[in-house]
């Protein structure tokens, strides 16, 4: 059951404050502004949830908005995915806007800023603009081309807007304060050239807004309340409130910082996930490794599991890091509800039943889910030949060891009680096969004269069992922080975040499977077939998440 947020949080209680003032009349309107640049990953999921859901509890909106004035970083693959993932996670947005949308609108809000004297055209190359930023501890100084008339700076970007000029040859910086202590109100590039064919606008425009100047225009615009954003934007505030406060704009957004999500043994820096694709450490963007949702949703996550994870977590404005546990655990909590059971084994040893009939398959009545009638059953097959697992098998076993062993009886879930008899090796000494009796008058798994067993295993019958690839995903990096010290993240990376599994075994009702839903696979974990190498002729599933959480464990070592 997903967890509802039971108590209010800083930004809440802002809200609440502002429509106890009727302040903007008591409105609420929000916005998730992704930069349609790459695919949306675990940590974009908690401003989503948080953005959408302010908006829906106090009866407002929240647009989807994408800030394209990139054109060189930006593609429609990413706008497709960003749409389907939100909605994925559960969230309706009606039509989606962009910041191209208001192209026309923010080169006159420029031209204002010029005709005001507060932006000039200046003819620096790049390095020599950071030269004159100054740095933290020392102040910049202005631009030779800083007071340059408005006629001139109005002709200049006229001219820039034509396509007269090339890339870096001038920019449209607002006039602000080059000793300012915030390096951000440093005359900050406003506008640049640059001749490239936007997604959305095509060749319209060469010249294009930089997103500082974009986003909070952008937000007024649209009539925003409460731009909700990372801490990473908190020194841009200023310029934020500077860039509405000259243009006088009707609408003034509050911009309201939040911590990030930081989750242990993961990163969410969109420059290092690339690095990881583009160097081939994993299979793509949506390789079920990563944290980006695309990836996620391919693995078996849940969006009421995400969800619930980020209503967990909560909002606060000191950065933290997460255990990655606490998103498994709200995962193993959903699926643990809604998914329903079914029997593979994955390192398949033989069994063949001593005395049970030649060509017999018996079928057995198996409940999809223990705690949910609802679920229903489904039938399964026994025969003379089934699989188990050969860690259930053990050739001298502890006393402890409530599995099979030479001389040792264990129940068949769903089956018998059978007893190993003999071992089976190759010339190797490898165990290949196990010979073992049943006791005909156990079916169901009870004996009826009381005895008890405490080992009960899976397994599936050879006869009619479907094949499968399995792959057994784990954390991408074996260190909580992937980054710490000097060395290359690269270098933590865990080399068993990935093992195949050829010949595995499972029962004949995956045949029918389908991608995103997921499966208990009893005593091993839950599954999901794949939904983008899987075929109908080669089925693969993918390890959504252990039974247990083994990496807890082996922190406690």
């Amino acid at each position: 059951m997903e967890a509802e947020i039971t108590k209010g949080h800083f930004i809440e209680s802002i809200i609440k404050e502002d429509i106890k003032n009727n302040k903007n009349k008591g409105s609420v309107v929000t916005r998730f502004p992704p930069e349609p640049n790459g695919y949306l990953h675990i940590g974009h999921a908690k401003s989503i949830c948080l953005n959408f859901k302010m908006a829906h509890k106090f009866n407002g909106k929240c647009n989807l908005r994408f800030d394209d004035s990139n054109p060189t970083k930006e593609k429609q693959i990413y706008i497709d995915s960003i749409k389907s993932t939100v909605n994925w996670l559960g969230f309706e947005f009606g039509t989606a806007l962009f910041a191209s949308g208001y192209f026309d609108q923010l080169h006159e809000f420029a031209v204002d800023l010029i005709k005001k004297g507060k932006a000039y055209v200046c003819s620096l190359g790049a390095d020599d603009i950071r030269e004159y930023r100054g740095t933290l501890t020392e102040p910049g100084k202005d631009s030779p081309y800083r007071e340059r008339s408005i006629e001139e700076n109005l002709d200049l970007f006229a001219r820039m807007k034509k396509g007269e000029f090339d890339e870096g040859e001038h920019t449209l910086r607002a006039k602000i304060d080059m000793t300012s202590p915030n390096i951000n109100l440093r005359d900050p590039i406003i506008y640049r050239v640059k001749k490239a064919v936007h997604p959305r606008t095509g060749n319209q425009w060469c010249i294009y807004p930089m997103y500082d100047f974009t986003h909070c225009l952008s937000d007024a615009l649209e009539g925003v309340t409460h731009s909700l954003c990372s801490l990473e934007f908190e020194d841009h505030r200023p310029l934020y409130d500077w860039t509405l406060d000259a243009l006088e704009t009707p609408c003034h957004p509050q911009q309201i910082e939040f911590a990030r999500m930081n989750i242990n043994y993961t990163i969410l820096s969109k420059r290092k996930l690339q690095r990881l694709v583009e160097e081939n450490h994993v299979h793509g963007w949506d390789d079920p490794r990563l944290p980006t949702l695309e990836g996620m949703k391919r693995r078996g996550y849940t969006p009421e599991s995400i969800r619930n994870f980020c209503n967990i977590i909560g909002v606060s404005k000191k950065d933290s890091r997460i255990d990655m546990g606490l998103l498994e655990s709200c995962l193993r909590n959903d699926l643990n509800e809604k998914a329903p059971r079914v029997m593979g084994v994955l390192n398949p040893l033989k069994i063949t039943t001593e005395y049970y009939p030649d060509g017999r398959i018996e079928e057995l009545t198996a409940k999809n889910h223990p705690q949910k009638e609802e679920m229903g059953t489904r039938m399964i097959t026994f025969s003379k030949e089934i699989y188990v697992e050969q860690d259930d098998f053990m050739e001298d076993p502890p006393k402890k060891f409530f599995r099979l062993g030479p001389g040792r009886e264990v129940r068949l879930r769903y089956a018998y009680l059978i007893t190993c008899k003999d071992v089976i090796k190759d010339e190797s000494g490898t165990v290949t096969e196990l010979i073992c009796t049943y006791d005909p008058a156990t079916r169901g798994g009870n004996a009826p004269d009381g005895r008890k067993v405490k080992g009960t295993i899976h397994w599936v019958n050879a006869t009619d069992c479907s094949d499968a690839k399995v792959r057994l995903y784990d954390r991408l990096f074996k260190d909580e922080d992937p980054e710490q010290g000097k060395q290359d993240f690269i270098e933590n990376l865990n080399p068993d975040s990935l093992k195949e599994l050829e010949s595995c075994k499972l029962e004949k009702s995956l045949a029918n499977a389908t991608p995103e839903t997921v499966y208990q696979f009893e005593r091993l974990g839950y599954f999901c077939l794949d939904s983008k190498d899987a075929t109908k002729n080669n089925p693969i599933f993918n390890r959504t998440v252990t039974m247990r959480d083994a990496w807890a464990k082996l922190k406690k070592r």
